[in-house]
C-alpha cells in the first residue's frame, strides 16, 4: 500500500510502498479516507530537535483520520466492517492507576499513533478497538478527519463553565479557532481571540468571535474597553505557547478567573505568579482529549449545529502531499486535508 513515511533520519517525507498492516488481537483494520495534517507532522517532516528525540525511522506518520472499517479481530464487539470511524491517537496501557480509574487521558505510558507506532498517513491503518470511535450519526468526512484536534479544542474550551462568561483565547491557529466556535456555541457572552496573523484572525471572525485582535497593532486592554468589560475575562484559553500571550492573559483576567493551557512553549518562561495568587486565578494544563467524554461532546456539538467547515481551508490528494505540507507550514491556512481515495 501507499504511505507517507519518515524513511530517513533527516528532513523530508517520502511516499513509499509499504506492507499493509496486519490485524492484531483486539484490533480493527481501517481503510483510510481522509487525514488531517497536524503541527506534530510538520515537526517530524522538518526533523527538528523534538522529532529527533521522539521518533525512530522508518515510521508511517499521521494521527488525524477518518476511514471505514474493513475487518475486526475475533472477540471485538460494537464495531463492524463498513462502520465509519475516527481514532483516538493516544494508545494507553490500560493497567496503571489512572487507566484503571477511568482517567485514560492521564496514562503515563501513552504511545502516540504516527509517533510511537505506524500511523494513518496510509491506505490502511490498524488500531486497538478501544481507540476506535464509531460515527453513529453522519459527519462530513473532512470534519471527521480532524476529530483529534477538534477534541483538543473541546477539551480545552469545556474545562470550565462558559454560559454567560467572557472568554479570551490567545492563538488563532486551527485549534484556537475551533475552541472559539465551541465557546460561542456553548453560550459564552463574549469571545475575544488574539494572534499576529491577519489571515487567521479573519478566519476566526467567520466562526463568530466578538472581537479578533491583532496584537501587533492593538492590545487586549483596548478590546476589553470596546466590549465594555469592567473586571476582565472570566475564562482564558491559552493556545499559542507564547510567553507574552500567557502574561497578557493573566494580566487581563478577573479575580477568580480560570485559565486552560493547551499551547506548548518551546522553552521555560516567567509568569507573574504573584498576580495568579492574589487574583486567585486557576491554571489548568490540558493534553489531548478525555477518553471518551470529549468524543461524546464533540459528536453532540456537531449534532447540535456547530459548523467547523470554515476551519478547513485546504484539500489535496495524498500524492500532492508536498504542496499540502507546504501550505500547512506556511501559516496562511486553517486545517489542511489529504484525500486517500484519489
Amino acid at each position: 500500500m501507499k504511505a507517507l513515511v519518515k524513511a530517513k533520519a533527516e528532513p523530508g517525507l517520502w511516499l513509499a510502498d509499504v506492507p499493509e498492516p496486519v490485524l492484531g488481537p483486539g484490533e480493527v483494520l481501517i481503510k483510510v479516507l481522509r487525514t488531517g495534517i497536524c503541527g506534530t507532522d510538520l515537526h517530524i517532516r522538518a526533523y527538528d530537535g523534538w522529532a529527533r528525540q521522539a521518533v525512530r525511522t522508518p515510521l508511517v506518520l499521521g494521527h488525524e483520520f477518518v476511514g471505514d472499517v474493513v475487518d475486526v479481530a475475533p472477540g471485538v464487539t460494537g464495531i463492524s466492517p463498513g462502520d465509519r470511524v475516527s481514532g483516538e491517537g493516544h494508545l494507553v496501557c490500560g493497567t496503571c492507576r489512572n487507566c484503571l480509574a477511568g482517567r485514560r487521558h492521564l496514562c503515563r505510558s501513552t504511545v502516540g499513533l504516527g509517533i510511537g507506532r505506524d500511523g494513518a498517513f496510509a491506505e490502511y491503518v490498524t488500531l486497538p478497538a478501544a481507540n476506535v470511535w464509531v460515527h453513529r450519526v453522519p459527519v462530513d468526512p473532512d470534519v471527521a478527519a480532524i476529530f483529534d484536534p477538534f477534541g483538543n479544542a473541546v477539551h480545552t474550551a469545556l474545562s470550565f463553565p462558559l454560559v454567560g462568561e467572557d472568554v479570551l483565547i490567545t492563538g488563532a491557529g486551527p485549534i484556537g479557532i475551533m475552541a472559539a466556535a465551541v465557546a460561542r456555541h456553548a453560550g459564552a457572552r463574549n469571545v475575544v481571540i488574539t494572534d499576529v496573523s491577519p489571515y487567521r484572525l479573519r478566519l476566526a471572525e467567520r466562526v463568530g468571535v466578538s472581537l479578533a485582535v491583532d496584537v501587533r497593532t492593538s492590545g487586549v486592554e483596548e478590546g476589553k474597553r470596546a466590549l465594555g468589560l469592567r473586571e476582565g475575562f472570566d475564562v482564558g484559553l491559552e493556545m499559542s505557547g507564547r510567553p507574552e500571550a500567557l502574561r497578557t492573559m493573566v494580566a487581563n483576567m478577573t479575580h477568580g478567573g480560570k485559565i486552560a493551557l493547551l499551547g506548548l512553549p518551546s522553552e521555560e518562561f516567567p509568569v507573574d505568579v504573584a498576580r495568579v495568587v492574589t487574583s486567585m486565578i486557576t491554571l489548568k494544563g490540558i493534553y489531548g482529549r478525555e477518553m471518551y467524554e470529549t468524543w461524546y461532546a464533540m459528536s453532540v456539538l456537531l449534532e447540535g449545529g456547530l459548523d467547523l467547515s470554515p476551519v478547513i481551508t485546504g484539500r489535496y490528494p495524498y500524492q500532492d502531499f508536498e504542496e499540502a505540507f507546504d501550505e500547512a507550514a506556511g501559516g496562511r491556512c486553517g486545517k489542511v486535508i489529504l484525500d486517500w481515495t484519489a
